[in-house]
């Protein structure tokens, strides 16, 4: 029996395509092999389940779909699924490449969504590439797409419902049990909804922070880990004031303001998680991935310090 404790780890899209870089594959692959050797290091104490994001990978899927105007566009749940097996591939190959004696697994993964969630009419999960204001207002005009400014560019938005149940949770589980580093819930799944009995894709991109969170409650994890592009999260973020938290709680940070663009949505994701497992939860970046639960590097979440 696998008596590790296991750690849910939540990947930006942007680790794996960094902002600015071209969205080709070999400069993928080259990241994706930085990632993987800091994704291995963690197996050495911790079962992995790795959740990656897909923001810019299904973005460009979506920019190809559409320049084939002989066939209708594929939905944004096929694309997600299109994504879930190109980044699996790309993270199972150069993981098993890091760690040749185990058994490496990516699961299509299917995440239950509300269709009554507001967030179907108030799209905010940014896609695709970054635009400039030209480009943005051709794009919005041409294809109908929602667009919001991301910094000083503009990206599509769409929307971006909250998980309620992780359709292949059993498998998952049944996976951990006999040692497999499992990739999944990639791009925070493949969204769908219920009618009576039958499951259904929607139009949507799961936040994967949120439903890596949602994972690791479900699966009973020890600890979830959020790898973004900071490398810690910070106090009074952009003033001369800024300082970086090291340890905190989900009561500390509740009564503090955070950009809900960027840091917000994982500090909600890790205080919930802690909050109802009284487990563990660290941000920070990738490259301090093997510190930032020990409380070296990055921020430590604890429900008491």
């Amino acid at each position: 029996m696998n008596k590790k404790p296991t750690v849910v780890v939540a990947l930006g899209g942007n680790a794996l395509l960094r902002r600015g870089e071209p969205l080709e594959a070999d400069i993928q692959r080259r990241n994706i092999a930085l990632a993987s050797q800091q994704i291995a290091e963690l197996t050495q104490r911790w079962n992995v389940v790795l959740v990656h994001g897909n923001g810019p990978q299904v973005g460009l899927l979506a920019l190809q779909n559409s320049a084939y105007p002989e066939v209708a566009p594929y939905p944004l749940d096929v694309l997600g699924a299109e994504s879930q097996g190109m980044i699996g591939y790309l993270l199972m190959q150069e993981l098993k490449n890091c760690l040749p004696q185990m058994q490496i697994s990516t699961l299509l993964t299917q995440v239950e969504v509300d269709p009554d969630d507001n967030a179907f009419s108030n799209p905010t999960k940014y896609i695709g590439p970054v635009y400039d204001r030209q480009q943005a207002d051709s794009l919005s005009q041409e294809k109908g797409w929602a667009i919001k400014a991301d910094g000083p560019y503009f990206r599509r938005v769409v929307p971006s419902p909250k998980p309620r149940r992780i359709i292949e949770t059993d498998a998952i589980n049944a996976l951990i049990e006999h040692g497999h580093l499992v990739v999944c819930g990639g791009g925070g799944g493949i969204p769908v909804v219920r009618h009576e009995q039958r499951l259904q894709g929607v139009e949507a991109v799961i936040d994967k922070d949120l439903s890596a969170a949602f994972l690791a409650e479900q699966i009973g994890a020890d600890a979830l880990l959020i790898l973004t592009d900071a490398d810690a999260v910070y106090l009074d973020w952009g003033t001369p004031q800024q300082r970086p938290l090291q340890k905190t709680t989900p009561s500390d940070l509740a009564g503090i303001h955070f950009d809900a663009g960027s840091m917000g949505p994982k500090i909600a994701a890790a205080s919930h998680f802690v909050s109802q497992c009284h487990a563990i939860a660290g941000i920070g970046a990738l490259e301090d991935a093997n510190k930032i639960l020990a409380g070296n590097k990055g921020t430590l979440i604890a429900s008491s310090r």
